[in-house]
């Protein structure tokens, strides 16, 4: 092994920080989106033993994994450190120290975990030790083979150490292939034509591209000038005839390592032993991904080359090194790799830009390759993510052209119209979509494979025509069709469930969404959707069970947090406050900006009679959410109960002001105005703006009438109770009422006074509430036996008059308070207001 000084690593550390520094400022982008930031395994809550039985995405080994889907970084560094451990399991005395070896396998094991392809380290060991290690040639191998197998001499001991080390790895390997072939349930992962059209190309065209596909690699190594970060679908295409001419490239490519072999297993020279290992480095690692012995995901990946990568530079280090001894040549080669360095340093800190951001990832792609649709609907992507609709539109349709049966991109057509309220086109771009599928044969059964993501276009199709409430039938056979294609499609069953309960059939729902618990029980949406079910069939213990699994899943769930807590309010229990405000509060911390959350708080507070949080949240709500209806009222009618009439009046204003048809508001308003403001004309346009708009409100046609009472006209508020109770014939204190007003009436008629209003100026108010409040319980006096009255009650028996009047409006207004409860619609999220108003 070299020995490397402080001046090489710093130089070494020098250059790749000055190469890399501008990749800091870049995005997550392209696989980060899926391996990092969707990725659930990376998330606190999620089991550890979870990293062992799912993929570098966060998905089921078991369900669509990747012979490439680890870190290619990760897996490069524990191949070498695996590597290097090896090299040191011979002593100087040529026995065998196991102590390196032991090292050896879990190195191996992390670099497989890693990334499949670090098992080849152990190849690339076994080859180190035979042409190494041992310093055996091909011949010379040969000859000991053919040696033994004749029975001329016995295995010679350096041979018996090798194949003890041998077997152990080898025995290794085989342990950690059987345990990776479990985990994926012994199949091979299935790739699409999208992702590999060679793979499922007829022979001899899989054969040919597939061996051109190692020119094209190798011509990579040799000049990364052109870098495409997907080389899927149409990028190369396929080698069809032997008469191809690119067929050349791959005759040049074998012959070439031919010869490298060649001089490398024939001579025992140290430059052959480092041609060797550099060509170990470089073929056993790519193996796994070069189709040649089971079909990948891709048709070329830069990123499987960074361990082969390796082993070329190990090639051009080497022959540098010959070319650089040689006298004429030495300047010439030290200029060379200069420039050399300085261009690829160059390439490497432009190539970060790219890497900046997905749109600006995949539009460099397009300029190495224009024939990749996966290309052209990424970019659509990026500026669909921008809300830049129109643009992204152009990009899809393009990938349309370019691969007219690419489901995918009819698919992301359709989304898009729909996104650009086109729904007719959308529709169009979806059938495009749904005819590429695989169709129903009447009467034949056939099974064929299906992208699941394709799945999505009968999901897709239905979302939209569900809209039209004409055609949910044929939306819920979208659906089905979905489910019979796939039974474990999760989303068709989520998606059926929110259609099933629209279509008000709430039992099939919840069975749809326990079908879909059954293939996936740790999914918060599911258990939260399963709880609107629950609401909409009346069980809110059950809904209420079924939010707090969601939460235990995932306590930041803000639907379930804002829902539950709503439920929990809505019970009336006082018990469950406390949690209810919890999670209240917890949900304002999530969404400060909603003003929903600060609204419940206030109504919590209210029912809880606790009103000066009340009005501190109330505030807040409408602070945030000008003209916000619930929480003016609420607030207004806070105040009211308060005893802080006054101050209700300008909240009652501003609610008028942004919603002037409502009628609770209107009718609060009207009694703050007569009862505390003497303002009878008030009052009166308040009731009477309520008529306008709904003269069948008896609320405000009731209070109106009591409006004439006080004005005096008892001919018409007599006519107005008459027309009240028709109204509400069942209505007991407009009855009591109508009687009050006849018994004046008849008291008035037979002392000879008028019963018009101009009788307001010999009677006070005040004697009129004090015969009000008592309901009717003695005779109405006449303005001169009132007087006289007045003047023989004491003082004490005023006093007590006052006490019985005050007692007798507070109990009125008690009996005739009337509350309309609170509405929600629980699926979007939405509440209104809870409304407590007063009867006159």
């Amino acid at each position: 092994m070299a020995v490397v000084s402080w001046k090489e690593i710093l130089l070494l550390t020098g250059l790749v920080v000055g190469c890399y520094w501008n990749s800091l400022s870049c995005g997550f982008v392209f696989d980060d989106v899926s391996a990092i930031l969707d990725n659930k395994d990376l998330r606190p809550s999620t089991p550890l033993r979870n990293l062992f039985l799912n993929d570098f995405w966060g998905t089921p080994m078991t369900e669509v994994t990747g012979v490439v889907g680890r870190a290619e970084l990760l897996s490069s560094i524990f191949l070498l450190a695996a590597f290097l451990a090896y090299t040191r399991s011979t002593a100087p005395d040529h026995s065998i120290v196991w102590t390196p070896i032991a090292l050896t396998v879990v190195l191996v094991a992390a670099a497989t975990l890693c990334k499949e392809q670090g098992i080849t380290v152990i190849g690339i060991c076994c080859v180190h030790e035979v042409f190494v290690a041992q310093g055996f040639t091909l011949p010379m191998l040969l000859d000991t083979l053919l040696q033994v197998l004749r029975g001329k001499d016995g295995f010679p001991y350096a041979v018996l150490q090798t194949l003890l080390k041998l077997i152990v790895l080898i025995i290794s390997t085989l342990l950690l292939v059987i345990v990776r072939v479990q985990v994926i349930q012994s199949q091979l992962p299935v790739f699409t034509r999208f992702d590999n059209p060679a793979a499922v190309s007829p022979t001899p065209t899989r054969q040919l591209t597939f061996n051109y596909l190692l020119p094209v690699n190798a011509w990579l190594l040799l000049n990364p000038s052109e870098l495409c970060c997907d080389w899927t679908m149409g990028t190369i295409p396929l080698v069809e005839s032997p008469l191809d001419p690119r067929n050349l490239a791959t005759l040049l490519f074998y012959t070439m390592l031919g010869l490298l072999a060649y001089h490398s297993l024939r001579y025992r020279h140290s430059s052959a032993k480092i041609v060797i290992m550099a060509l170990s480095l470089i073929v056993l690692p790519f193996i796994p991904a070069s189709n040649l012995f089971f079909p990948v995901g891709f048709v070329v990946a830069e990123r499987v080359l960074y361990v082969p990568s390796m082993g070329f530079c190990v090639l051009v280090a080497h022959g540098f090194r010959i070319v650089s001894h040689k006298g004429h040549m030495k300047k010439i080669s030290w200029l060379m790799i200069g420039v050399l360095l300085t261009t690829h340093a160059v390439k490497t800190f432009n190539r970060n830009w790219d890497w900046e951001s997905e749109y600006t990832l995949f539009t460099s792609a397009l300029k190495v390759n224009k024939n990749n649709a996966k290309l052209w609907n990424n970019v659509g992507h990026a500026l669909e993510n921008q809300n830049s609709y129109e643009k992204a539109l152009r990009y899809f349709l393009q990938a349309t052209r370019v691969q007219p049966d690419d489901i995918g991109a009819h698919m992301n057509v359709g989304r898009t119209y729909k996104n650009l309220n086109k729904s007719k086109e959308a529709e169009d771009a979806y059938l495009i979509a749904k005819s590429l599928m695989p169709q129903v044969i009447p009467g034949k059964k056939y099974a064929t494979r299906v992208a699941p993501n394709h799945l999505n276009v009968y999901i897709n199709l239905a979302n939209l025509i569900r809209a039209n409430d004409s055609r949910l039938e044929e939306a819920d056979q979208l659906y089905r069709q979905a489910i019979s294609m796939r039974p474990d499609f999760k989303q068709a069953y989520i998606s059926r469930g929110e259609l099933l309960l629209k279509m008000n059939k709430p039992t099939e729902a919840r069975d749809a969404y326990l079908r879909a618990l059954e293939l996936d029980r740790t999914n918060a949406d599911l258990w939260y959707n399963l709880a609107i079910v629950n609401i909409e069939m009346k069980e809110p213990s059950e809904a209420l069970k079924n939010f707090n699994h969601a939460l235990e899943l995932n306590p930041r769930h803000k639907l379930a947090l804002f829902n539950s807590a709503l439920l929990m309010q809505e019970s009336g229990e006082p018990k469950f406050r406390p949690e209810a405000n919890r999670r209240f509060l917890i949900y304002v911390k999530e969404e400060p900006e909603d003003a929903n959350g600060y609204f419940n708080l206030g109504m919590l507070a209210m029912d809880a009679n606790e009103n000066a949080a009340a009005e501190r949240w109330m505030r807040k709500a409408i602070n945030l959410q000008a003209g916000f209806r619930s929480a003016l009222f609420n607030l207004a009618l806070l105040y009211s109960q308060s005893r802080r009439e006054l101050d209700a009046l300008p909240v009652l204003d501003e609610l008028l002001r942004h919603h002037p048809e409502h009628i609770k508001g209107l009718i609060l308003k009207g009694d703050i105005l007569m009862n505390h403001k003497k303002d009878t004309h008030g009052a009166k346009d308040c009731f009477e703006r309520i008529l306008r708009m709904d003269p069948t409100n008896v609320q405000g046609k009731h209070n109106l009438c009591v409006v004439y009472f006080e004005e005096r006209d008892l001919p018409r508020a007599e006519r107005c109770l008459e027309e009240t109770l028709a109204l509400a014939p069942n209505e007991e204190y407009v009855r009591r009422h109508l009687s009050i007003v006849r018994s004046k009436m008849a008291a008035m008629s037979a002392a000879g006074q008028p019963l018009s209003s101009a009788e307001r100026a010999t009677v006070s108010a005040k004697e009129e509430k004090e015969k009000r409040a008592k309901e009717g319980m003695e005779e109405p006096l006449d303005s001169s036996q009132a007087d006289k009255r007045t003047k023989s009650k004491s003082t004490k028996e005023i006093k007590d008059i006052e006490k019985k009047r005050a007692a007798a409006l507070k109990r009125l207004e008690e009996i005739e308070r009337i509350l309309s409860g609170r509405d929600y619609t629980w699926n979007l999220c939405n509440n209104k207001h809870k409304t407590t108003w007063v009867s006159i």
